[in-house]
């Protein structure tokens, strides 16, 4: 057992964690900027923003103070039919004006996979409410993450997340991960007139960060447009600030039908979600008398929309979108050098404040345990990380990383590497 970690006795079931082998935990109590500290003491630089979300740091008043008080002013209240609230209403109005190419609509929900439950379905509402009930299929990509509800599963691309349920969702089929061709080739075959949807991440994330090929984005854009075929763009885990712009899109020159927020959101401060609608696209629901009878308890949840805007302010008025292309450029230095020493076989890095540290995929066949101990001895060398399914390590920390920090973060996941050769 690590010397950082506590015997396992709550009844706490954890996420993607085998049970019957969690013998030990490591309890987090407190947090600082990029720090945490655990019950016994120890210190550890938090290299991926907790689950990519924490863009602000931990500890920051701002937004605890926003949310603090919202919550004795009214914490939440159903938004469904004609109730709203003042925090909801503002932060929808600010998410319209940041987002590329609007303007937007904007349903709440309670997180990213939530949000893209309320993508697929919308995507097939849209149709039937035009008359093209036979529009259902969604089609994604290979190594795709898109989040643990029923269509999210289904539709992401990482073998593993979706193993053993059987099918989930009807009409989904995944594609090569960047090959615009693939997309051509199945709408071709399926026929554009059966597609609903596409369902993209700009720069994939837990299926082991993997950056667009130039042009990649902007031709399967266009191969949606010319078939009539909604774009939706996920962008939990890109968006607000982690490509250095409030969406990726913006990079890219991207105008999707549907995009989808979350995690950096509230930087975690309070669970929170966002489906952006494209005007255009919301019409038969705003101008047209159809009913879109869809939505979840916490839509619109009024303290977690205060945490919302308060972190929004404070990403902007510290320049923490500045600081992920600095983040985005500092990356493959400090990592340059580890591919190739045994363990590790690659760095993945590119423009955004986001990377994967590819183990050695041979060493990852000899040694099934590998991946674990390799998140194990880099958390004994002080930095917390996790796995991807690829056999890799994210590494996403907090935009307000100092170059300090970073360079400890680095240092800290080399000497842990090292230790296991």
């Amino acid at each position: 057992m690590s010397s950082s970690a506590t015997l396992h006795t709550s009844s706490h079931w954890h996420p993607f964690q085998d049970m019957s082998a969690a013998r030990d935990q490591l309890v987090l109590t407190d947090a600082d900027g990029v720090w945490m500290t655990s019950s016994d003491g120890r210190r550890f630089l938090d290299a991926t923003a907790g689950l990519w979300f924490c863009h602000a740091g931990y500890g920051r008043r701002e937004i605890a103070d926003a949310a603090h008080a919202q919550l004795l002013r009214l914490h939440a209240y159903s938004t469904f039919g004609d109730y709203a609230n003042e925090p909801a209403d503002e932060l929808a109005d600010r998410l319209s004006d940041l987002a590329p190419g609007g303007p937007w609509k904007v349903l709440f929900t309670s997180g990213g996979s939530d949000g893209v439950e309320t993508a697929v379905k919308y995507a097939r509402r849209y149709w039937q409410a035009l008359g093209r009930p036979e529009r259902t299929m969604v089609l994604s990509r290979r190594d795709s993450y898109h989040g643990m509800h029923t269509a999210a599963t289904q539709i992401s691309g990482i073998p593993a997340n979706r193993s053993g349920y059987g099918p989930l969702l009807p009409d989904s089929r995944l594609i090569a991960r960047d090959d615009a061709q693939a997309l051509q080739a199945a709408i071709d075959e399926l026929g554009a007139e059966r597609i609903a949807a596409f369902v993209c991440e700009p720069i994939v994330g837990a299926g082991g960060v993997h950056f667009p090929p130039s042009g990649y984005l902007e031709t399967v854009a266009d191969i949606c447009r010319r078939n009539d075929i909604l774009f939706v763009v996920d962008e939990v885990t890109t968006g607000m600030g982690r490509a250095g712009a409030w969406f990726a899109s913006e990079n890219y020159g991207l105008e999707p039908d549907l995009l989808l927020a979350a995690k950096g959101l509230t930087s975690g401060y309070l669970p929170l979600g966002a489906v952006l609608v494209h005007q255009r696209v919301a019409a038969p629901f705003w101008e047209g008398g159809e009913v879109f009878r869809h939505g979840y308890t916490y839509s619109g949840h009024a303290a977690a929309a205060a945490a919302a805007l308060a972190n929004l302010d404070y990403l902007n008025e510290h320049g923490l979108l500045r600081d992920a292309d600095r983040i985005a450029a500092r990356l493959p230095e400090l990592f340059d050098g580890l591919g190739g020493d045994g363990v590790v076989q690659s760095v993945r890095t590119g423009p955004a404040a986001m990377a994967c540290v590819q183990l050695n995929a041979w060493l990852l066949r000899k040694d099934p345990l590998l991946l674990q101990r390799a998140v194990r001895a880099v958390r004994d060398a002080g930095v917390l990380t996790r796995p991807f399914a690829c056999g890799g390590l994210q590494i996403s920390p907090a935009l307000c990383a100092t170059d300090t920090e970073l360079e400890q973060m680095a240092e800290g996941v080399r000497k842990g590497l090292a230790s296991l050769l």
